[in-house]
């Protein structure tokens, strides 16, 4: 398990860990949808932030992880059955561009699953609360043979100790103002860099600058020669941090003040 703490090093982290702390919390500015033109009605309710705690992040492959709230509040994104921890989470998401992105087959004892297009009832719109975790998405179209699924994927949105995380998944295409608008201010994006199934590199690091998050995770490259590829078509802009580790503990104070990449071992 790493603590990511670019820039200052263990002790500056521990000094900025401590004085989240010693404060009162404050709900993240990038936990902050805004309405702007048309954006949608997506604002999340009232939402009392966590206390002073680090989120622990695991990449368990393809385009899962597990995200660990200070309270205990587990989630899997893209939930597939087959790319999940040893223990049932609280939560879990999904989407359906492929079957690794989702399953049929839910344990009964998850307590919540969020599926990411329309089943039948509309697209969907989240504002869910558990213990110390704020869910929200932010529908974006998908490709569905030669047309386009108009509200097929969902970008989840996690708001939790003072941390905003945001899952792309099957994004097939850049984000309009409505779509930033509705995100708000992102701290933590986790990001696909395939190259083709869901957007080219270069399309992805356009999103990645529309966005502007401290911190990027890639996800979703099926083997490291196409993490390679991305991070050299990224040409040097962002710095890239490599974990050995599928885990890591994130918090406000460990946060870069520029965006960086950092890779979680997996696949």
């Amino acid at each position: 398990m790493r603590r990511f703490f670019p820039g200052g090093g263990w002790l500056g982290a521990l000094v900025g860990l401590l004085g989240l702390l010693a404060s009162p919390p404050t709900l993240a500015a990038g936990c902050q949808a805004t309405v702007a033109g048309t954006a949608p009605a997506l604002l999340p309710a009232a939402f009392r932030p966590a206390a002073g705690g680090e989120v622990a992040l695991t990449f368990l492959g393809h385009a899962s992880f597990l995200i660990e709230s200070p309270g205990g509040i587990s989630i899997v994104t893209d939930y597939n059955g087959v790319n999940r921890p040893a223990f049932l989470p609280d939560i879990v998401t999904m989407n359906h561009a492929h079957a690794t992105h989702y399953t049929d087959f839910v344990d009964p004892g998850i307590r919540h699953v969020l599926r990411g297009w329309d089943t039948g009832e509309g697209i969907p719109h989240y504002d869910l609360t558990e213990g110390d975790v704020h869910i929200r998405n932010v529908p974006t179209n998908i490709r569905d043979g030669t047309g386009t699924e108009f509200g097929g994927n969902s970008i989840f949105v996690f708001e939790t100790a003072d941390l905003c995380i945001a899952h792309l998944s099957h994004l097939h295409h850049t984000l309009t103002s409505e779509h930033l608008a509705a995100l708000g201010a992102i701290d933590v994006l986790l990001a696909p860099v395939d190259g083709a199934y869901t957007l080219s590199h270069a399309d992805m690091i356009e999103v990645i600058d529309q966005i502007k998050p401290p911190l990027v995770v890639p996800m979703h490259y099926f083997a490291p020669s196409v993490l390679q590829h991305f991070l050299a078509r990224s040409g040097g802009r962002y710095p890239v941090h490599v974990n050995t580790s599928a885990r890591v503990m994130l918090s406000r104070a460990s946060l870069p003040k520029t965006t960086e990449i950092l890779v979680l071992s997996g696949d």
